[in-house]
């Protein structure tokens, strides 16, 4: 999983990197309101790689990843990732993150149970917090049990993870695990 090449883009939430190789994509650096911290991630990152003008599939993903951050979400299901030497156990966590349809969210535990590993929340939470392409593999969508808002480890936090939930309409209150449907009286017994 050697970057080739990135390029930076702006979005509506800031500037933002993508970064890719023969394998497909294999980075994604979150909009960052500070480009020059963009920049110095992207160094650190990817050092090896060249800023490169994005053609075909991965110019394509920077236009999805721009209607995205302007609350079009997009679909990256049919995108090309290579996530180099990441472990089984990840690689998993990343599939079933990249099933969740858009608007919609699971905790670490339902993800843990998804993926037939039930009680393996905080290594699905850790998987996640090393996803290298936030928004195309949406570690935004996993919620802590309750509906907690859990962690993000990309530029603005817990804050961005809820502001993409939000462009994305699984803040609505009627999808909000408080207002869920509960199973009526006779159907508990």
């Amino acid at each position: 999983m050697t970057a080739q090449a990135f390029a930076i883009f702006e979005t509506a939430l800031g500037a933002c990197a993508l970064a890719w190789g023969e394998g497909g994509l294999i980075g994604v650096r979150f909009p960052d309101p500070d480009p020059a911290a963009l920049q110095a991630a992207v160094r650190r990152a990817w050092s090896e790689a060249a800023p490169a003008e994005p053609s075909g599939v991965v110019a394509q993903t920077v236009l999805d990843i721009q209607a995205h951050c302007r609350g079009e979400p997009r679909d990256y299901a049919e995108t090309q990732l290579d996530f180099g030497s990441a472990s089984d156990f990840h690689r998993q966590v990343y599939a079933a993150a990249r099933a969740i349809p858009c608007g919609q969210t699971l905790t670490y535990g339902e993800m843990a149970a998804r993926i037939g590993a039930p009680g393996a929340a905080r290594a699905v939470g850790e998987a996640l917090g090393r996803n290298p392409l936030p928004i195309i593999v949406p570690c935004h969508r996993i919620l802590a049990a309750g509906g907690g808002k859990g962690g993000f480890s990309a530029p603005g936090g817990v804050a961005a993870k809820m502001r993409l939930l939000q462009l994305e309409g699984a803040l609505a209150v009627e999808r909000l695990p408080l207002f869920a449907p509960q199973p009526s009286s006779a159907s508990r017994k």
